[in-house]
Formats: C-alpha cells, sequence, structure tokens
C-alpha cells in the first residue's frame, strides 16, 4: 500500500509494536480502496488513566492528496474498541468524501464525457431514433 501509516501510542497504552502492526495491517486492509487518494494516516492511541469507564481514546488522523485532512475520535472502555470505533468512523467519512469526489451523481460529469458519434443526433430522444429507422 502506497499510503504511510503511522502509529503513535502515549506511555499508558501497552502492546507496543503488535499493536501498532495490527493497527497498520488492518488500516491497510480496510482502506485499500483508497490507494492512490490517501497519503497519510495517523493513529493517536491514548489512557487518560481516568476514573472514566470510557478513558480509551483513538483519533485517527486522514490525509486525502489536495484535500483538507479529516480527523475522527472514538471513546472507549479499551484500547481495542477505540481503536475499532475510530476505524469504523473513518472508513465512512472516507466512503462519503470519496464518493463525492469520484461519482458525479453516479454518472460521468460532462465535462468528461465524449462528443456523440453522430451530432446530428444531438438532443434527439433516443425512442423518436429507433422510429425513424425502423419505419
Amino acid at each position: 500500500m502506497l499510503v504511510q501509516i503511522q502509529v503513535n501510542t502515549d506511555h499508558n497504552v501497552h502492546g507496543g509494536e503488535r499493536l501498532a502492526t495490527y493497527v497498520k495491517t488492518d488500516l491497510e486492509s480496510n482502506l485499500s480502496r483508497f490507494v492512490g487518494w490517501l497519503t497519510r494516516v495517523e493513529v493517536h492511541l491514548s489512557d487518560n488513566g481516568g476514573a472514566k469507564s470510557e478513558d480509551k481514546k483513538c483519533v485517527i488522523e486522514a490525509r486525502p492528496g489536495g484535500k483538507q485532512p479529516v480527523v475522527v475520535t472514538h471513546h472507549a472502555a479499551t484500547v481495542d474498541d477505540a481503536y475499532a470505533g475510530a476505524a469504523h468512523k473513518l472508513r465512512s467519512l472516507l466512503d462519503s468524501q470519496y464518493s463525492r469526489a469520484h461519482d458525479h451523481k453516479g454518472s460521468e460529469s460532462i465535462r468528461h464525457m465524449a462528443a456523440p458519434e453522430d451530432p446530428e443526433q444531438v438532443g434527439v430522444i433516443e425512442s423518436e431514433t429507433q422510429a425513424t429507422t425502423t419505419n
């Protein structure tokens, strides 16, 4: 995958290289659709160590080429759940943005359409064309 993925953890999050490898592998798999569009993904895992039940946090920042970075955050009781929630949010957000950027209401943009083969037929409804050719 051409996307650079960086995993950062604070001193309260345990897992080290095994956790970083898991996160990188999972993101490469889940974001493979966006190869060539994303340039960098940064994951920040932290444990606030507080008394709250949801004191683990995952922040993921993705940088689509030529666009503003997008950031998602998820809080959970475990580091794994915080990462899974943030990864799901990121995939949903990128699906939406990628579709908007690359799908022009289900068809090609008029600027990228090929010129008509027969200029005489521009603006003629297809059923009219068939009716005149069958008569």
